[in-house]
């Protein structure tokens, strides 16, 4: 099996172009080759394959996956969970932007499939990361929400586990648990998934969070690129 050394960061930032110019120095590429796309809470995908031209502009996902070791992927969050996937046999690698709505829709599932689709990634060589995002903690949602669960198919065990009643009496969504729980459904190893455990609103001071700040609230960044083949 070739080894492969992959290039991950989560980083906070505000949004202009010295520091993403200092997030693609730090993950060893140009800006150019720094891809990112325009979210929008779905579960659309973007796949980069080495020579294919960049094009302009952020294409409309909340999915990214990449074959390139020449370029650096990433999503930007503030509350939502970014998760970060690395097949350790292809070096490919894939990012997935993952709020309520994209959980709902199961994001982390869906880059998993479109790295299998695309590079041919087998679930059971991925590592996967769960960043720091909206804590069980501090995951308020409204019913309609819970309801939305329900009705998207996701059956009573699993909504059992990742919502809980909290202390405003509302539900209270786990973002690290429903996604774990995904990841596994998808055929990644309980073994190989990784969950940073840091709730964006209960380190305000540190992380940026949207619960937290509201409007004015900057970005973080969780960044991977792939790796070379032997």
């Amino acid at each position: 099996m070739a080894a492969h050394v992959f290039t991950t960061a989560t980083l906070r930032l505000v949004e202009d172009e010295q520091e993403w110019g200092a997030v693609a120095e730090l993950m060893g590429v140009s800006r150019e080759r720094l891809r990112l796309i325009r979210q929008v809470h779905g579960v659309g995908v973007t796949v980069v394959r080495p020579g294919e031209d960049e094009g302009s502009g952020r294409p409309e996902a909340d999915i990214i996956i990449s074959g390139d070791p020449e370029v650096a992927i990433g999503v930007r969050v503030a509350d939502c969970a970014p998760v970060l996937l690395a097949d350790v046999r292809l070096g490919v690698v894939g990012a997935a932007h993952a709020g309520w709505r994209g959980t709902l829709r199961g994001a982390a599932a869906v880059a998993v499939e479109a790295m299998r689709r695309d590079f041919g990634t087998r679930a059971a060589d991925l590592v996967a990361a769960i960043g720091p995002c909206l804590g069980p903690c501090c995951g308020e949602v409204g019913p309609e929400v819970l309801e939305a669960f329900r009705d998207a198919g996701h059956g009573p065990d699993r909504v059992g586990r990742w919502f809980s009643a909290g202390a405003s009496g509302r539900p209270y969504l786990d973002l690290w648990t429903a996604n774990r729980d995904q990841l596994e459904g998808a055929g990644v190893q309980a073994s190989q998934i990784f969950v940073a455990g840091l709730c964006t609103r209960t380190h305000a001071s540190l992380l940026h969070s949207y619960r937290a700040h509201g409007a004015g609230a900057g970005r973080m960044v969780a960044a991977i690129r792939a790796s070379a083949r032997d």
